[in-house]
């Protein structure tokens, strides 16, 4: 046996776990931000449902409650609250698994202290909301201005993410010192990334927030940069998409391959992966901001290239889920050209939900490749859709992925039976969800083209003819919206019952772990040589960044006084 050989087989023997079982300290920690994150996507999808109605002419709102104040509820609540407690969730529990069996104890005291932040965090937010307070679609997007009560509640939200990372990297920097010599496992080795991504670009929308926005809503300064404050918005913005992309990638990557009974394709190719988006996801926000003035058109084309190059490890992912997806119905018996499709397990609602997301991502991301392009931005700038963009992303291809991920996390975590009922319910439930997403997402995509703004409950242009036609679409929109929440009361459903009602199981539920391919060569040893890329990273961005940031301060236009809309 070879060097190279030698190692692959000490990585699987330290995936490979055997009536593996969470330490209950571990087990607290991670349902407490998997619950977290439940009630947060139940609130924002009432909200959400709420608003479409509203605009669509379904529903008149009361006189306390607003279509924008739903909005950014709904924004708030899925994009950031949800979002974020169900990765850190999930994170911690593939480390836990991946290294030595458990979290250290420093690990799992960061973990505390985040989640008792962001909950914080995350209700003094609410509140601010709730009373019309912060009626500011979520973005931190000056000159519209939030009580300060709201933006030092997302801070605190950011913040306490933070120290869900330093929990990560504590037990990856232990493991690694008792591992010498060795490849980390390949979920650590991806969960390490992410929060590196994390940290990097939430640094700036944390700057933007401290020293811009709090003091602005404060009153203890009269105007803002305007441009500055979005352009450091927009360096965390675009990185955020990947933040939920890359928890959804580590489970295509690890988990799904020990699902089906297949084998990870290759242990280097998704390191690369991984390593390319922390390098080209964060310099690349001035695509957000191409019709916005103050910027030399220069930094807007290079971040425009930028962003192209993030297909690469995109395509890259596809070619690889693929491959592995291929090994596994071949061992299955699947013969010809497309022969093992038919051998993949479509009955399982924990590889069908997941695989539903991976097939909205191709319309998503055609999508993303409009709204990046330099020219194609113009046409569809500030329309509805970007908003179907937003959708067919996050709320299908991250949030389907995370809803097939807890139907066996929650049962790893409890104990208890994902039973055959629950999974045909969960099967349904995907389904329901893909026709809802493709009816709402796909048409706003068809509505924003034909010019139906974004970010706005109602308009008719002045009796446009052509804004006349928005309305039938508006409509079917309406239904899918309403499709949508009903997958979710759904879910809702499963959950509860895996949480409380199913029953437990007779024997350990194990953490589903994908083995490495025997014949994938062993990773070079650069892939984790973390210090090295995060040089990389800041150097791309102080290449995309420096010169247009410091333009902005020195020569930027003079500050906006704040206005409050509602």
């Amino acid at each position: 046996m070879n060097t190279n050989e030698a190692l692959v087989n000490t990585e699987q023997k330290t995936n490979a776990f055997t009536d593996f079982k969470f330490d209950k300290k571990d087990t607290n920690l991670i349902l407490a931000y998997i619950i977290v994150s439940f009630i947060a996507v139940f609130l924002g999808a009432v909200a959400g449902l709420l608003q479409i109605m509203q605009r669509s002419g379904w529903l008149v709102l009361p006189s306390w409650l607003n279509y924008y104040q739903l909005l950014t509820a709904h924004g708030v609540l899925l994009a950031l609250i949800f979002t974020t407690f169900f990765i850190v969730g999930y994170l911690f529990s593939g480390v836990a698994r991946t290294l030595d069996g458990k979290l250290t104890s420093a690990a799992r005291a960061n973990g505390w202290i985040g989640f008792y932040l962001m909950v914080l965090g995350t209700i003094i937010a609410t509140i601010t909301i709730l009373t019309n307070d912060a009626t500011v679609l979520y973005t931190f997007y000056a000159p519209m201005k939030a009580s300060p009560w709201f933006y030092i509640g997302l801070a605190l939200v950011v913040v306490g993410s933070w120290f869900g990372g330093f929990g990560i990297f504590a037990a990856y920097i232990s493991w690694r010192k008792h591992h010498k010599n060795q490849s980390s496992p390949l979920f650590a080795f991806m969960a390490v990334a992410t929060m590196i991504l994390w940290l990097h670009a939430s640094l700036f929308v944390a700057i933007e927030v401290v020293f811009q926005l709090i003091p602005w809503s404060f009153g203890w300064v009269d105007r803002i940069n305007v441009s500055l404050s979005r352009t450091l918005f927009w360096y965390f913005g675009h990185a955020l998409v990947y933040f939920w992309l890359l928890p959804a990638y580590i489970y295509w990557y690890v988990n799904i391959p020990q699902i089906i009974g297949g084998k990870i394709f290759s242990n280097s190719l998704p390191r690369l992966t991984f390593i390319l988006f922390v390098l080209f996801s964060i310099p690349v926000g001035l695509h957000h901001q191409l019709n916005e003035p103050g910027i030399e058109s220069f930094w807007k084309f290079l971040q425009v290239v930028l962003t192209m190059m993030v297909v690469i490890p995109s395509l890259m992912t596809a070619f690889s889920i693929l491959a592995t997806f291929e090994l596994a119905g071949r061992t299955r018996g699947g013969k010809g050209l497309f022969g093992w499709i038919k051998k993949l397990p479509w009955k399982d609602a924990r590889f069908f939900t997941a695989v539903m997301g991976i097939l909205i991502f191709i319309p998503a991301g055609a999508g993303g490749i409009v709204n990046a392009s330099y020219q194609l931005n113009q046409m569809v700038h500030n329309t509805w859709f970007i908003t179907g963009h937003f959708h067919l992303t996050l709320a299908s291809t991250v949030i389907l992925t995370f809803f097939a991920i807890s139907y066996w996390l929650i049962p790893v975590l409890n104990g208890r039976t994902f039973t055959k009922a629950l999974n045909k319910l969960a099967i349904v439930q995907a389904v329901l969800w893909s026709i809802g997403m493709l009816l709402m997402g796909g048409l706003m995509h068809i509505v924003g083209l034909l010019g139906a703004p974004r970010r706005t409950s109602f308009s008719t242009y002045g009796d446009n003819e052509l804004a006349a036609t928005w309305l039938s679409y508006s409509q079917v929109i309406a239904v899918g919206g309403v499709i949508l929440f009903i997958a979710m009361l759904l879910v809702l459903y499963i959950w509860v019952n895996l949480l409380f009602f199913a029953p437990k199981a007779e024997q350990t539920i194990d953490y589903p772990i994908g083995v490495v391919n025997e014949q994938a060569e062993h990773p070079p040893r650069i892939l984790e040589r973390w210090t090295f890329w995060i040089g990389v990273s800041i150097a791309l961005s102080l290449v995309a960044y420096l010169i247009p940031i410091y333009q902005l301060i020195m020569y930027g236009p003079p500050g906006s006084l704040p206005f409050r809309s509602w």
